[in-house]
């Protein structure tokens, strides 16, 4: 199996999984989860772990839950794979003591998204913020996590690597969770490659790799890893064709899954998720949890398409 992830010079390639937080029926966190999912995960090839974002739910989790999960993730981890862990916090404090804490527990790296109810006004502004948490983990390398669809900060990320060229020691690139190629292009030519740029929208990470990206973040690869595995070795193998339609399989799953019946979260939580063998339970409120007629849909689904028999068994075709 495909395992690339490996920092060197900090960066990071292969499959990095933005991994789903379990929890119990009653709604509370279910660490006892986290180990042989990390497992489970990494015998289908992912190549590392993001903890704590969107996919996470990491806005959600009080600041002892994240602890928690980070923690049981760096022990099951065990080393094989690197693990970023997400910082980002409203309150600077906050996002200061967990990085501090990514740092005691033994995390490979941090991250942060950006304040996202009081937003930073200016670039300079959150670089500073950037700067204040970066320095509590100065030995951690630092990406900062770029989703202006969810966190409504869009600033240009060119502009940010140069801010952060001369006041974040520790920055060590971005993970792009944007559709605009040719922002995170310029990203990558930056002070000739110096920055590690992760993509992070599944769906288009055909894309990603024609533009050079060499490593992504996202939320298919917790449970569907070998399907985009299989994107990645026909691209390096130059069967553009057949990558192709390894791609627009994939695309079809993302939709399905976020569409109908959806929400994408509460689809792979509730339905996907306990396929495999893992009863994580639903998304905690805002987000919307699906009802048994929606669940029953998602699973027929998955039945008539086979997608459901591939995603379990890790063997998908074309």
């Amino acid at each position: 199996m495909v395992r690339e992830a490996r920092f060197i010079r900090m960066k990071l390639t292969g499959l990095v999984a933005a991994t789903y937080t379990p929890f119990h029926a009653d709604g509370t966190l279910n660490a006892d989860l986290i180990s042989p999912m990390i497992d489970h995960m990494i015998d289908r090839g992912v190549a590392g772990f993001y903890i704590c974002g969107s996919t996470g739910e990491g806005e959600s989790l009080t600041l002892d839950e994240r602890k928690q999960v980070a923690e049981a993730t760096v022990s099951a981890a065990k080393g094989r794979v690197p693990v970023v862990v997400q910082a980002g916090h409203n309150s600077i404090d906050s996002a200061c003591e967990l990085a501090r804490h990514a740092a005691e527990v033994g995390a490979d790296a941090i991250s942060t998204l950006p304040p996202t109810y009081f937003k930073p006004s200016t670039p300079e502004l959150l670089m500073e913020y950037i700067a204040k948490v970066a320095g509590s983990a100065p030995d951690l390398p630092y990406y900062y996590y770029h989703i202006p669809r969810l966190s409504g900060v869009a600033f240009d990320t060119v502009n940010l690597l140069k801010l952060a060229k001369t006041s974040v020691p520790s920055f060590a690139g971005i993970k792009f969770s944007d559709f605009f190629l040719a922002e995170m292009m310029a990203c990558q030519e930056f002070d000739d490659g110096r920055y590690d740029i992760l993509f992070g929208s599944d769906e288009m990470i055909l894309g990603a790799l024609a533009t050079g990206a060499k490593g992504a973040v996202g939320s298919c690869y917790g449970f569907a890893a070998p399907l985009w595995l299989k994107i990645i070795e026909t691209f390096k193998a130059g069967n553009i064709e057949e990558a192709q339609g390894w791609m627009r399989k994939a695309a079809r799953l993302v939709r399905f899954i976020a569409g109908d019946p959806g929400p994408f979260q509460g689809c792979v939580k509730q339905v996907i998720w306990p396929m495999l063998g893992f009863d994580v339970g639903a998304l905690r409120l805002p987000q919307p949890a699906m009802d048994k007629a929606a669940i029953d849909q998602a699973k027929r689904w998955l039945d008539e398409t086979r997608f459901g028999e591939e995603i379990v068994s890790g063997n998908f075709s074309l």
